[in-house]
């Protein structure tokens, strides 16, 4: 099996190495993660100019018909430098859902603009009550003489209070838990009884609860066919499973080289803390545990990008595993930095914050070991 990269996959993380670098170090992330819209529109333009945006979109649509190889470089990196602009929410999610269902009409008008960063998006999938059950939904569209009519409830819907466009997943027929019975549909952001409440979420990203109080939407609203949207809604959220875990992959090899960075500075009875032959074991322990997630990282991608019969187990078996090691990672960066990984001015806690949060992310580390022992 060949694990090298293309001249052009080379290119792609390089460039966003050298973006994280040069222009995204942590205080510039601070300043964007606390300003009002918390992230920056002149980053998400770079996002665009760059072609980052285009990657998993075809020629045909205009993008560079990348896969889950470009996908988990782009997030690896975006790990890596902690980035908060709402990559996720845009490409991944509400991307995900236009570039499989849309039609050419639908992709003009909306997914165009997406892909030059002229419009946020939002797919807002989540219930209060769904937990990690894609097709627990209780929000309903009812047909009528002009369209639909749709009322529910969405939680913790990323970018929600952003987005221009929020691609709602409804029931249109069916029990409320169902995977047969779901419809997808297009809804402008500021439409008549939509009511958003955003909030900044413990990683410093943005989320909101979004309420539907009949909403109406045309024809034109209507993403695919009716009663057969689960099977997008689960390629899309496996997507966006696979992406979140590359984004995890790279915080934790980050976290990793800066308490090794931090032990060789820290000096403690004299001599640098990094010395002391338990904590040596610690930080081994630490890099183990990222490169078997990075491992089991490239064998999901692959897999899916493969498209063969493990892809759906190998996201599981990456999410188990991502989450276990995670909080290891995680907590002995925490705890080797003392005090100073608990510090708002410190790289490390946010790290540990964003690690954290992704954890919990479309099924925490329990839910996926229940999907690999069924």
């Amino acid at each position: 099996m060949d694990f090298s990269l293309t001249e052009v996959q080379s290119m792609l993380a390089e460039s966003a190495e050298k973006f994280i670098a040069n222009d995204y170090d942590f205080d510039t992330r601070q300043t964007i993660a606390a300003s009002e819209q918390g992230y920056s529109s002149s980053v998400w333009r770079t996002f665009a100019e760059l072609g980052w945006t285009a990657i998993p979109f075809s020629e045909a649509d205009g993008g560079f018909d990348g896969g889950p190889i470009e996908s988990m470089l782009m997030m690896q990196q975006f790990g890596r430098g902690l980035i908060v602009e709402p990559y996720l929410a845009n490409i991944v999610l509400a991307g995900g859902v236009l570039r499989r269902i849309a039609n050419e009409s639908q992709k003009a008008k909306w997914m165009q603009p997406l892909i030059a960063g002229e419009l946020q998006t939002a797919l807002a999938f989540a219930e209060p009550q769904s937990r990690y059950d894609l097709a627990n939904i209780e929000t309903t569209a009812v047909a009528d003489a002009d369209g639909w009519v749709i009322n529910g409830h969405k939680s913790v819907v990323c970018n929600g209070g952003h987005a221009g466009l929020l691609i709602i997943p409804a029931r249109t027929s069916g029990d409320s838990t169902s995977a047969t019975g779901i419809t997808l549909f297009a809804v402008e952001g500021m439409a008549d009884g939509v009511t958003r409440r955003s909030y900044r979420t413990v990683d410093a990203h943005q989320a909101a609860e979004i309420r539907l109080e009949n909403v109406r939407a045309d024809g034109g609203a209507l993403l695919g066919d009716v009663n057969k949207a689960y099977a997008t809604l689960d390629a899309v959220i496996d997507e966006a499973t696979l992406a979140v875990c590359a984004e995890a992959v790279g915080i934790m090899q980050v976290m990793t080289e800066k308490t090794v960075e931090y032990s060789k500075n820290r000096v403690q009875f004299g001599v640098p803390i990094g010395s002391f032959q338990a904590l040596q074991h610690r930080m081994v322990d630490m890099l183990t545990a990222c490169e078997q997630s990075y491992s089991l990282l490239i064998w999901a991608s692959m897999a899916n990008a493969d498209q063969s019969d493990e892809a759906k187990k190998s996201i599981s078996a990456l999410k188990y595993q991502v989450g276990t090691a995670g909080q290891k990672v995680g907590q002995e960066a925490v705890q080797l930095h003392g005090a100073m990984g608990v510090c708002w001015d410190t790289d490390i806690a946010h790290y540990f914050k964003r690690l954290t949060a992704i954890g919990q992310m479309f099924g925490n580390a329990d839910w996926h070991l229940d999907k690999l022992a069924a």
